[in-house]
């Protein structure tokens, strides 16, 4: 799914948060969006989701507005599981709303609990499953409506290292497998360079896109190696501009 991103501001309350960003996103990109606190990373995120409009400009998925179709989700920083609900029903939650069939759902579930390795813990609460587990639940909770976008909020930044570092390469597999659309904010440079095929940069705000670098390295990447340390040196170049 292609997402274009033309020309779009964004005031809040009488203050400008982004001016006249502009990029596009072919179908099956990986993209990692970063800059610094208050940059309006997350409002952008917002934006493509459709859950708030901007103030001029547009965005579209497939050429319709965004929001219009329900073809994409959105993982929030630390999952925000409901915490009454066991993993199953919370990646069963908004199949429920929209009517699908039990028999459906059931298997949809176990099918998205399967593809990020949670099977065998159906019936945990969230607050029985470590962090890294529950943000495999919240993915799980997206990847069941197969949808062909995906809006990440800085999933990973409250895992510790370990548990960040194996998450991010089970992400690159989950992404080579399903080949959907990724639009993702983090604040951790390694974090883009390991992840994306494009990473935009975004200046203070109000946010403007400062640079669009695109990574070339083959997958898997590893963080020693010498073009990893360019990359990463040119995106915290710019960041201390």
């Amino acid at each position: 799914m292609a997402l274009v991103v033309e020309n779009v501001s964004k005031e809040i309350d009488g203050k400008s948060v982004l001016e006249g960003i502009s990029f596009k996103l072919q179908e099956g990109d990986f993209a990692c969006l970063t800059g610094p606190s208050g940059c309006g990373k997350t409002t952008l995120l917002r934006l493509a989701a459709g859950l708030i409009q901007p103030s001029s400009g547009r965005i579209c998925l497939d050429g319709s507005r965004a929001g219009d179709k329900h073809d994409s989700g959105y993982v929030f920083q630390e999952g925000a599981l409901f915490p009454w609900l066991t993993a199953a029903q919370n990646v069963a939650f908004g199949l429920k709303l929209r009517g699908v069939p039990l028999e459906e759902t059931k298997q949809r579930v176990q099918d998205a609990l399967e593809m990020v390795e949670l099977q065998g813990f159906e019936n945990y609460y969230p607050k029985e499953l470590s962090g890294g587990m529950r943000m495999r639940a919240a993915l799980a909770r997206v990847l069941v409506y197969q949808p062909k976008l995906i809006l990440m909020d800085e999933p990973f930044a409250a895992l510790d290292f370990r548990t960040r570092n194996k998450l991010q390469s089970d992400m690159v597999d989950l992404w080579q497998r399903l080949k959907p659309t990724i639009l993702m904010v983090t604040h951790n440079i390694d974090e883009a360079v390991y992840l994306a095929n494009k990473i935009i940069v975004l200046s203070g705000g109000p946010g403007k896109v400062m640079e669009e670098i695109e990574v070339t390295m083959e997958r898997p990447r590893d963080r020693t190696e010498r073009t990893f340390g360019v990359i990463r040196k040119r995106v915290l170049s710019l960041l201390g501009e």
